[in-house]
């Protein structure tokens, strides 16, 4: 998980605020300090941390880019569950601000690589990034498929994961084509 070092540094150390997280989910020691560039819309962002005040254990991060109009949330995986509860209790939906829904990160480098980029006014891969982990004996034979096929084994993986992800999307909308007849 992103540590409070590498959040200060990537919002250069720019505290605008900070207060009681007001949510129950992080228990009763959760803060969060935040930063903002003072603008909203094209060239602005505002960043997030929560944390313990007891353990120093950060449970959430958040960059926001009003540029366009995107939200990355990086939450601690031990917390995943009770923060979707929580949101589930409260009704109110999962937005960053307005109708912007926040993109969920699950890699550490993907969240900080994306926040540096906002908070520094430069282009970033939108694309989300994860961890696969792989037996040994899958991961050789799938390099040797790459090394066939003349690609990295990051452009194999992204190729069958595209591929798998459409399938997915053709079944699904051949099995649901009937109800909206």
């Amino acid at each position: 998980m992103i540590t409070i070092q590498q959040f200060m540094e990537t919002i250069n150390y720019r505290i605008g605020e900070g207060d009681d997280y007001g949510w129950k989910c992080y228990g009763p020691n959760s803060y969060q300090i935040g930063a903002w560039n003072g603008v909203h819309g094209a060239g602005g962002w505002s960043a997030n941390i929560v944390f313990s005040t007891k353990s120093q254990k950060v449970y959430e991060v958040e960059v926001c880019d009003y540029t366009h109009n995107r939200a990355y949330r990086l939450i601690n995986p031990k917390f995943v569950e009770k923060h979707r509860k929580e949101t589930e209790e409260r009704g109110q939906g999962d937005f960053a601000w307005d109708d912007v829904k926040p993109i969920d990160l699950d890699v550490d480098s993907d969240w900080l690589e994306k926040a540096q980029a906002i908070v520094s006014g430069q282009e970033y891969d939108t694309r989300v990034s994860m961890a696969v982990d792989l037996p040994d004996d899958e991961l050789f034979q799938y390099m040797k498929l790459a090394h066939e096929m003349d690609i990295t084994l990051n452009q194999f993986i992204e190729q069958a994961l595209q591929e798998a992800m459409d399938r997915h999307r053709e079944d699904l909308a051949m099995s649901t084509e009937g109800l909206f007849k």
